[in-house]
């Protein structure tokens, strides 16, 4: 990861690690290096969450993209898909979201896409890294006529809900069907999208104030909308995220269907109509060896790559793969979409129920899910380091790795994010593979030296 983004663009706290200067500063680069791309004045898109630091974020990226002689069109609330669609659709030079996902509402982040809708590489990154924190080459500040200006776009969600609903092919036949929009940018379009789409429609936490964005609700507090499923008339319910670019599941019985068990769905349904590249979906690591087991039985294969989604999407491109995601409910579906979009991933999943005549339990029993444990170990750059290097820690490894078979897995991995060495065991019986992982974790602690109670991770 860079200095400034991560793997899903540059996050933190708003008005301290994200401050309006660091804004300003990310938006004068970004106007910089899209501006080689160009012959011409560059037009970028922005569009934001319900943060109540969007506003104030907002009017810094924009003020630094004028002050380097970018037009700005502003988008307004909308979920980080439409600004990816949008960006390309409206023929922008680049798109920004002003977003911090699935993170509490002191947060908030920069995502920059690209003229295609996907993100921007990391060697442009990189340049934008550069130039804000290394001053490698000064802003080209404009002036006179030569400034930037500022327009609005006020039909950003009716032009992104349009392409939505051109991705199924009739109306879903009165599907009643609960939506958590968790007070981000799904309340800006998820009633009006569904319901055009044919379903009977009831949405929850779809009134932001600016500081209730995922706070005990949506796609991290999932349990919220399973209760609120189980107790009323609903065929099923779906959770996103605070940009709506993730979304999970629930059964009518309150059954958690996760981004594995959604992917196994849409591909299963690509198969059967042809259009399942080489019979191959995309996941992660840490996708659940549930999934392994299902490609097998259906005759299908898994693509495993390292945990983000930008990691997905880059073996998605390179072998013109048809749907791939992570665990967590970021879903992609080129066919339709650049990036991971909850609405239209929830949007598909009601489409294979109208066609197969099928309840989303039914579809989601394709997979069975084994149980999977995490345990944590508290990690300082040295231990990371020596993680793969200590044979004490191989070892043990492998004789649980032996034991399990192919009953069950062990990914030993580090945290890109975090300082923790992360330890997953999955199995048929989950109070032994905690026993493992424990011991595993406790010989990681006792061969890297580290003794810290790892308690609440």
């Amino acid at each position: 990861m860079g200095r400034i983004f991560g793997t899903d663009g540059a996050r933190g706290v708003a008005n301290t690690e994200i401050s309006c200067t660091l804004a300003m500063d990310i938006g004068r680069a970004v106007g910089m290096v899209i501006s080689e791309k160009t012959d011409r004045r560059p037009r970028i898109l922005i569009g934001r969450d319900t943060r109540i630091s969007g506003d104030m974020l907002q009017n810094a990226v924009a003020a630094g993209l004028c002050s380097v002689g970018a037009d700005v069109m502003l988008l307004g609330v909308v979920p980080t898909p439409a600004v990816a669609y949008l960006t390309t659709e409206m023929g922008a030079d680049a798109g920004i979201m002003l977003s911090a996902s699935h993170n509490p509402y002191e947060f908030n982040g920069i995502k920059v896409f690209g003229p295609q809708g996907f993100k921007l590489t990391d060697e442009q990154e990189f340049e934008i890294e550069e130039i804000v924190l290394d001053k490698t080459i000064p802003f080209s500040v404009q002036w006179g006529a030569r400034i930037g200006r500022i327009y609005e776009e006020k039909n950003a969600a009716e032009r992104y809900i349009s392409h939505l609903l051109s991705t199924i092919e009739g109306p879903l036949g009165g599907i009643c069907v609960a939506l958590d929009c968790s007070n981000g940018s799904a309340s800006a379009t998820a009633r009006a999208l569904f319901e055009r789409a044919g379903a009977f429609v009831t949405v929850f936490h779809a009134g932001p104030d600016g500081i209730n964005v995922n706070d005990r609700c949506g796609s991290t507090h999932i349990e919220t909308l399973a209760s609120l499923v189980k107790s009323g008339k609903f065929d099923c319910g779906f959770a996103f995220d605070g940009d709506a670019d993730r979304c999970l599941g629930v059964t009518a019985g309150g059954e958690l269907v996760d981004g594995d068990r959604i992917i196994a769905i849409l591909a299963k349904d690509l198969h059967a109509r042809g259009k399942l590249t080489n019979d191959t979906a995309v996941i992660t690591v840490m996708s659940n060896l549930g999934f392994h087991k299902f490609c097998e039985r259906e005759g299908l294969h898994a693509a495993v790559t390292k945990v983000g989604d930008r990691y997905v999407l880059e073996n998605m491109l390179e072998n013109g793969y048809a749907v791939g995601g992570e665990q967590s409910g970021h879903i992609i579906l080129r066919e339709y979409m650049t990036t991971g979009d909850g609405q239209l991933t929830a949007l598909q999943l009601l489409a294979v129920m109208k066609r197969t005549g099928k309840t989303l339990k039914e579809l989601a029993d394709v997979m069975q899910v084994y149980p999977q444990v995490t345990v944590n170990v508290r990690a300082d750059p040295y231990m990371k380091k020596q993680l793969e290097l200590d044979e004490g820690v191989r070892r043990e490894v492998e004789r649980v790795r032996a034991a399990l078979g192919d009953s069950g897995r062990v990914l030993v991995r580090v945290s890109g994010t975090e300082p923790l060495i992360r330890v997953m065991l999955e199995g048929m019986d989950e109070e032994y593979i905690r026993k493992e992982a424990e011991q595993i974790a406790e010989v990681i602690r006792e061969r890297l030296g580290n003794n810290e109670s790892d308690q609440g991770l």
